[in-house]
């Protein structure tokens, strides 16, 4: 990494409960794929594992007996369905976001996703929102080891736009993803979408509460 590298500022940014509210569509796919396999998703259950890894999911519901097959045939259904419920409903970026995305990218800020969600989720979702010009690079789970709270995927992210993990700030819903954001050794704003309090440098319930400097402010407004 030279020394241009070293004065870049990123934005990492993670999707369900970020970018977008796709809570009901998870929800709704989750019960209907697990429904084919004859178990019952109460939602108590479905929200204390929302934002992790299909796998890690589904090892939490079934067990850690379950087998790799089973697993990659529930994922496929569920994010299917999920995709369909986007394509046929459409969704909205939450408050506050493409002004964010447009500003921060008018402003020379890189930007990336850093989702545990399928690569096709995410193409599905930049598509309906028109947002892929935005973003520099896109890490998905299936490009890394370890879920949040692991910072492996923040890291890999910070390491494909050439930034240095102490000049990038995560935008978060999750409190896995506030704790994986720390780990990498970045700032969060963390935003309350899907949980009442989350451990960040800054909490907000929708981004347009943020004012023009902060994003600047967390990395002590330097360039």
């Amino acid at each position: 990494m030279d020394d241009r590298h070293a004065t870049r500022r990123a934005v990492l940014w993670d999707v369900d409960g970020t970018l977008v509210d796709s809570l009901e569509y998870h929800w709704l796919s989750w019960h209907a794929a697990l429904a084919a396999e004859n178990y019952t998703l109460r939602r108590e259950q479905f929200l204390s594992t929302f934002g992790r890894r299909n796998d890690e999911i589904l090892r939490t519901y079934f067990g850690p007996e379950i087998t790799p097959e089973r697993i990659q045939r529930i994922s496929l259904d569920k994010e299917e369905q999920y995709r369909e419920l986007v394509r046929r409903r459409g969704i909205e970026p939450l408050p506050g976001v493409r002004r964010w995305l447009e500003r921060l990218h008018r402003d020379g800020w890189r930007q990336a996703i850093a989702s545990s969600a399928p690569p096709a989720n995410l193409e599905v979702i930049l598509a309906a929102l028109d947002i892929e010009a935005c973003f520099d690079a896109i890490i998905s789970a299936e490009e890394v080891e370890r879920g949040k709270p692991d910072p492996q995927i923040f890291l890999a992210a910070a390491a494909k736009v050439q930034t240095l993990p102490a000049r990038c700030i995560v935008v978060e819903d999750a409190p896995a993803g506030c704790e994986a954001a720390r780990r990498a050794g970045m700032r969060a704003i963390g935003v309350l979408t899907t949980h009442d309090r989350l451990a960040a440098d800054r909490v907000v319930r929708r981004l347009d509460e943020l004012d023009d400097a902060a994003f600047d402010a967390l990395l002590g407004g330097g360039r």
